[in-house]
């Protein structure tokens, strides 16, 4: 819809005719093949008509059938207490809130009848009341739950997330059975999508200036339309340019009621299976859900592990730029011999030969993740080994630089979350272009200058870069274990 027809359905009530509501939403819908609309009648000698509209593509028809299957109940009753049905008896039992099999909802505006029906209601309106009644008949039916490909463990419960807001609230709740544990609705996304947004936190863990700025930020989600859980992250970011994501993202219920009770917020949509969690530190993207179920030496053991392949992923590719370019001298004798014998017949300095396999690394990368999962795996293995092998063969790389790419690659995919890994692929680059033009030096400047942006910053008005930035030594350990959650579910220090 455009402007000028939102504006009109934002001015328009409910008339006491319900053929002047249907024009009005024909009029509204129109060009919608998917809006039905059907006249109903009840009551002795059919008196009391109504009118029912729904969207087929998205409410059951069956509902359509339960509507008059609910007058014709009430019609039974007044029958059997000597009256009869009338349009006033079926509103007054409406407004009155009377019992029926099936729970609805009242609306006094044709903007709130809009909505219901995008969201699968069937609305019904009677004559002489300037109201309508909904139910909810939504059919859309959403996979199963299962446990998500992108974070599969090898310990630890295997239940993920679904497309269905209600359901993921629910498994939630079935983790965290206390009143503390609030859900909170949101106004919907955006005129046009309409998105069902709801943030959840544990009262009394979140820290209550985190909760205020996220909620002031949050708020402006109304005038944006969202689409995704992952939009959402655009809009509570403390910074747009930093290469660092601020926000996790999980399809795991267990890692967002573990990030929950840690004092953290989580954000879910209808329509999508992404839970976000914010604010995020830098070594939360360090950690998997793994690490919650394993003895604390071997999680000490896989956090020194992931941290030695983020400073690979990070630094090799310039290291070897540097040293080879700059700083021979600090290579052993016999390896630098063997280097030298390796780059004979190279037409390209190291950096240029860095640059073009890092780019045939990162198109292989990204063909295997669009490709069908059939194939895409096959095809990022064969294209490797075909494409390393005529490199050094055709004079282009030498093996070493193969080993020293490939090491890179296996090290960005040990860091446990997508979005962190995007940043160190973007970030080795000026740091391989360093390196070329200053050597050790500018790997140095390059490191100082990351290591400033990283301390100034902020997650929610967290610091970023905790406990290194501003420094705490007593809590050091944060980056090799996980927190110990003390009897009220709060992180302990």
């Amino acid at each position: 819809m455009n402007n000028q027809s939102k504006t009109v359905i934002t001015n328009l009530s409910i008339s006491t005719n319900p053929v002047e509501n249907i024009n009005r939403l024909k009029d509204i819908f129109k060009q919608c093949a998917d809006i039905a609309y059907e006249r109903i009648a009840a009551g002795p000698d059919m008196s009391c008509t109504a009118w029912i509209v729904y969207c087929e593509s998205l409410a059951d028809q069956q509902s359509a059938s339960d509507i008059l299957s609910v007058l014709q109940k009430m019609e039974m009753r007044r029958r059997g207490n000597g009256d009869s049905l009338t349009t006033q008896a079926i509103r007054e039992w409406f407004e009155f809130q009377g019992i029926i099999d099936r729970s609805y909802f009242i609306h006094d505006t044709l903007e709130s009848v809009v909505r219901m029906v995008l969201q699968g209601h069937v609305v019904f309106f009677m004559e002489q009341w300037d109201h309508a009644v909904s139910f909810d008949g939504l059919k859309l039916e959403t996979r199963g739950v299962d446990e998500p490909s992108a974070e599969r463990a090898a310990i630890g419960p295997r239940e993920g997330t679904v497309e269905n807001l209600s359901m993921n609230i629910g498994m939630l709740r079935l983790r965290l059975k206390t009143p503390d544990f609030k859900i909170v609705k949101i106004p919907p996304a955006g005129p046009r999508s309409g998105k069902e947004i709801v943030y959840g936190y544990m009262d009394g863990v979140v820290p209550p200036a985190v909760l205020q700025q996220f909620e002031q930020r949050i708020g402006k989600v109304k005038d944006y339309e969202i689409i995704d859980t992952t939009m959402v992250e655009k809009l509570i970011q403390d910074s747009v340019w930093s290469p660092f994501p601020q926000c996790r993202f999980t399809e795991r219920t267990d890692a967002a009621a573990l990030a929950v009770l840690e004092g953290e917020i989580i954000v879910m949509s209808q329509g999508s299976g992404v839970v976000l969690i914010c604010p995020s530190l830098f070594v939360e993207f360090l950690q998997s859900i793994e690490d919650y179920y394993h003895r604390t030496v071997f999680t000490f053991l896989i956090r020194a592990l992931r941290v030695t392949a983020f400073l690979i992923a990070l630094f090799l590719p310039s290291i070897y730029v540097a040293l080879t370019t700059f700083h021979s001298e600090l290579i052993p004798t016999v390896l630098l011999l063997a280097i030298t014998n390796t780059r004979e017949g190279i037409p390209f300095p190291a950096v240029l030969e860095v640059i073009i396999m890092e780019f045939f690394f990162e198109l292989l990368r990204e063909a295997g993740i669009r490709l069908p999962q059939a194939v895409g795996s096959a095809v990022s293995i064969v294209g490797a080994l075909i494409i390393g092998q005529a490199a050094i063969d055709s004079g282009i790389a030498s093996p070493i630089m193969i080993v020293v790419v490939a090491l890179t690659g296996i090290a960005s995919f040990s860091i446990p979350h997508y979005n962190f890994a995007i940043a160190l692929r973007l970030l080795k680059v000026p740091f391989i272009l360093l390196a070329a033009s200053l050597g050790g030096f500018g790997l140095m400047i390059g490191i100082l200058l990351l290591l400033m942006h990283l301390c100034s910053l902020r997650s929610l008005g967290q610091p970023y870069f905790n406990p290194v930035g501003p420094f705490r030594p007593r809590r050091f350990d944060m980056l090799f274990k996980v927190a110990d959650l003390d009897k009220t579910g709060q992180g302990a220090a």
